[in-house]
């Protein structure tokens, strides 16, 4: 499985002067192309959209002094986009036609792992030109890391705050996968996720905790620069604090949702893992009467369901494990225990059957279900039978649970 890993560097005032200029020269003949593309010229290739890089530097003479590498991985980069553009139209999805890259977005430049030096913690990128002609210096970057060891290419990135990444990417060898015990978990707002295996035992699996202070103080930053005129000092001011916040914030996210996904994956005894495939717009659907503007910030922003969704797809490959999708929907709305179906709406987190008098927290209930589903392996959609399912194995009939007792044995299995 082909990895990557992102580190951190520090660079000097003249290398990143440098670093800015390449980039800048990168963007600028990648945006070339792209308007050329919108005007109505066809698309040949990346071999020979290399042929024309002569005739771009005699027209530009400052891409002499960019280094050749990086001017070719434009040329693959675009062929890339284009190539997923006609991929898309063939399929009849939305075409997505490639974009003019912006100046404020630093245009990543892709050096091949054979062209660079690390010396000890330093990494050395080269620049274009020899003796006299070379105007600017070599990078010398430092790691705040050590690297991998068998590196295939490394990409130089810059965040919103100005600081400077190197992301090696990696081959891992992947773990053979291996048959055993079924684990299912249902994913939700107020937990990350709930899940449920054979043997009964609930997984409480927590997420990011802190969103409603960060969405506090950006909200109030933000309030306080829509206030002063723009490219004031003091506006600047607030922007910097703005993107230091949000820094902060979308870190913690993603290593809440990198410690969720690696105990599912790794630290579980369990080797097959069954997800219920929900739709973030399926939560903020006009169905739902309580919908308001922080369900949408909590469901599209501060969740990060699909991030969390690609860790775990990943990671449960390279310790393999087997990751199932199932369509979960009336999971929360049928009882696990008769499959009465109820309306469930978002603001009810306790699951209280009418029927046969089940009461149980409302992930948990899904999580159930989604198990059940899973071993029945029968579609979501089947009238009067979602939730009920004859377990001959554990010696249980679900159907003939009609006390509140026996469906809690049968919960515990």
């Amino acid at each position: 499985m082909l990895l990557c890993k992102k580190i951190k560097l520090e660079v000097s005032e003249q290398d990143a002067a440098t670093l800015e200029f390449m980039q800048g020269k990168c963007r600028g003949l990648y945006n070339w192309h792209v308007m050329r593309l919108r005007k109505g010229e066809k698309w040949p290739g990346a071999s020979w959209a290399k042929k024309t890089l002569q005739d771009s530097k005699r027209h530009d003479p400052e891409l002499e002094q960019v280094y050749g590498k990086l001017l070719h991985e434009v040329y693959y980069r675009l062929d890339s986009a284009m190539q997923a553009f006609f991929r898309r139209l063939a399929k009849g999805e939305k075409p997505g036609f490639p974009r003019v890259r912006p100046r404020h977005c630093f245009f990543t430049l892709c050096y091949p792992a054979m062209y660079l030096k690390i010396e000890g913690k330093t990494l050395i990128l080269p620049t274009r030109g020899k003796g006299k002609n070379k105007q600017y210096p070599n990078v010398q970057a430092v790691l705040t890391e050590m690297p991998p060891e068998s590196f295939r290419e490394v990409a130089i990135s810059r965040d919103a705050r100005g600081n400077y990444y190197a992301s090696f990417s990696f081959r891992e060898q992947e773990e053979p996968q291996q048959s055993g015990k079924v684990v299912a978990f249902d994913v939700g707002i107020k937990t990350l996720a709930v899940g449920v295996n054979e043997q009964g035992k609930i997984y409480h699996v927590g997420g990011f905790k802190g969103s409603r202070w960060y969405n506090k103080q950006l909200d109030r930053i933000r309030s306080k620069r829509d206030t002063c005129k723009k490219k004031s000092r003091r506006y600047i001011h607030l922007s910097k604090v703005y993107k230091r916040v949000s820094e902060k914030k979308r870190k913690k996210q993603r290593d809440s949702l990198h410690k969720a996904s690696h105990l599912i994956s790794h630290k579980l005894g369990e080797r097959t893992v069954v997800v219920g495939d929900l739709s973030q717009r399926q939560m903020v659907m006009k169905e739902h009467q309580e919908r308001n503007k922080h369900l949408h910030r909590a469901v599209f922003n501060d969740w990060g369901l699909y991030t969390f969704i690609q860790m775990l797809t990943y990671k449960c490959q390279l310790y393999g494990k087997d990751l199932q999708f199932l369509d979960e929907r009336n999971t929360s709305k049928a009882c696990s225990g008769c499959g009465h179906l109820q309306a469930m709406p978002l603001w009810k987190r306790t699951y209280c059957c009418a029927e046969c008098g089940l009461v149980m927290d409302r992930d948990e209930n899904s999580a159930i279900n989604i198990l059940t589903r899973f071993f029945a392996r029968r579609g979501p959609h089947t009238p009067g039978e979602c939730g009920v399912l004859h377990i001959e194995r554990y010696g249980v009939d679900v159907t003939r649970a009609s006390c509140p007792q026996d469906v809690q044995q049968l919960k515990l299995w």
